[in-house]
């Protein structure tokens, strides 16, 4: 029996996320900038607020982990919308927390590195893995969506804390974000620590990077930022990652066992 043109035995052989490739960080480095000017356009240009924000990216992220999680096999339009929401909703949210709430970015980061190591725990602990290889099944994409949104939320505050508090600016948040990930590449292709381990610390330093490049898109001259619109910004981040996606098509990850 076949399902399509691929042998039943090799499409349950493949997980429901995708290849991790050069590719996969690009769209990802992408998606975490259209996050930061998507949440941004969202709660401050349209003067909607960050709670009323996170409320919105909240049901689209909840709306497109179910269809995610019913999907039969890996969807790459699918699957990016699901990050892209992750990312959104992470920064409107992360925007409420240190903001909103009161509890700055030391405060909000804390919290959020706590909640982020607390989902990797229990997803280990139930599982026995957090290996995005095993993401196949509803509990195991369950923990991996919700990681994913922790995650997000988290390297929002971390972007804002070193850019603006640090007052490293947006630059220099971007050189801090873009090393770290180049010495976690090379610990990857040189070191011998687990490839699970530095996967999730590049998933993780990539959201403040993207909250940087998106703050120095779309925020003043003045404060160092480029000046352009949010809603062009977004468009345009929007576009290339269709793009990338068309051009280079991603396959799923082989599913380990």
């Amino acid at each position: 029996m076949t399902r399509g043109d691929m042998p039943v035995a090799a499409s349950e052989a493949l997980a429901k996320v995708p290849q991790v490739t050069l590719v996969f960080w690009l769209i990802k480095i992408a998606a975490t900038t259209l996050g930061e000017t998507g949440g941004d356009a969202v709660s401050m240009s349209m003067g909607l607020g960050y709670l009323v924000g996170t409320a919105i990216f909240g049901v689209i992220f909840a709306l497109a982990v179910y269809a995610q999680i019913r999907a039969r096999q890996f969807h790459p339009f699918l699957y990016w919308t699901t990050i892209i929401a992750s990312t959104t909703v992470g920064t409107t949210l992360a925007d409420f927390a240190t903001r909103s709430m009161g509890i700055g970015y030391p405060g909000g980061s804390t919290l959020l590195l706590v909640l982020l190591g607390a989902s990797l725990f229990v997803w280990y602990r139930t599982l026995g893995t957090v290996a995005v290889g095993t993401v196949g099944d509803p509990k195991s994409e369950m923990f991996y969506w919700l990681t994913i949104m922790c995650s997000q939320t988290l390297g929002t505050a971390l972007g804002d804390w070193v850019a603006d508090t640090a007052g490293l600016g947006y630059t220099g948040g971007m050189l801090i974000f873009g090393s770290l990930l180049a010495i976690t590449a090379a610990f990857y292709f040189w070191g011998r620590l687990s490839h699970t381990l530095l996967f999730w610390a590049a998933f993780i330093l990539t959201r403040p990077l993207g909250a940087v490049l998106g703050d120095f898109l779309d925020k003043p001259v003045a404060n160092g930022g480029l000046a352009l619109s949010r809603y062009s910004a977004s468009l345009g981040l929007l576009v290339a990652i269709i793009g990338m996606i068309l051009v280079f098509k991603q396959r799923a990850a082989t599913r380990a066992h």
